[in-house]
């Protein structure tokens, strides 16, 4: 029975408990959690009621990247996951997920999702985005992230082939990742909504959306030549 390591950064956040009961409710129960404690210094409380059940890191602030290099570094599962501890898990995704993974031999897989808003509540349809064939992936994901990354499951060897979250990267640190798997691995698309993503004033994609915008030009231009010489080889095979 394959272990799926769930690696959970944890910064000042107050929806932590929920993200931690989301994790504890799982059908799949061969499941390690790891709390890193990214120098948090409100909410640290919420976190204790769960503390029999997972593994928890402290570590001085270093941002997201730095929160989940620990936890990754940490995990002895064979499959990794990413949760913040603002968003909800559905009590199958682990199970369903895991299967799918197993089933087409997959080594990279996300899922789709709904929204919800400060209360918890589903404020949207399905939100996952999928892609018709790997150059469909390589075009759309060369101009931006479609990619959540709490509904991602990553085997544990993809690591050793590309490396982990650039740390210099401090909100785009996931996308600049995805494109380094998919110069790889291929991407499968789990289309059942396994994940609740909440929206709310104090998430970092609001607060640092200028930001963001311009974080993202880098990482695109950083994988500019390679993603091109890819979709060119994509091209080629269908001609």
């Amino acid at each position: 029975m394959s272990k799926v390591s769930i690696v959970v950064p944890f910064f000042n956040c107050s929806y932590i408990d929920h993200a931690l009961d989301s994790i504890t409710k799982q059908t799949y129960t061969n499941i390690e959690t790891i709390v890193v404690n990214d120098g948090s210094t409100k909410h640290t409380d919420k976190i204790l009621p769960y503390l029999d059940k997972i593994t928890y890191v402290s570590k001085e602030n270093g941002g997201t990247a730095s929160a989940l290099n620990t936890g990754i570094q940490q995990a002895t599962g064979d499959y990794i996951c990413w949760l913040s501890s603002d968003d909800i898990y559905d009590p199958q995704k682990i199970a369903i997920q895991l299967e799918s993974m197993k089933t087409h031999n997959a080594f990279f897989s996300h899922t789709n999702y709904y929204a919800i808003n400060y209360r918890g509540r589903i404020i949207s349809p399905p939100l996952g985005i999928q892609t018709l064939s790997k150059l469909d992936l390589i075009t759309r994901i060369s101009k931006g992230n479609i990619i959540n990354g709490c509904s991602i499951m990553i085997h544990k060897d993809v690591f050793n082939h590309v490396g982990l979250f650039d740390e210099t990267l401090l909100y785009t640190h996931d996308y600049d990742l995805w494109l380094r798997i998919i110069q790889v691995f291929d991407l499968q698309y789990i289309s059942h909504p396994l994940l609740l993503s909440r929206i709310h004033e104090s998430m970092g994609s609001k607060k640092y959306a200028s930001f963001i915008k311009e974080e993202n030009k880098i990482v695109i231009n950083r994988h500019k030549y390679v993603m091109e010489q890819l979709a060119l080889r994509y091209k080629e095979s269908f001609e």
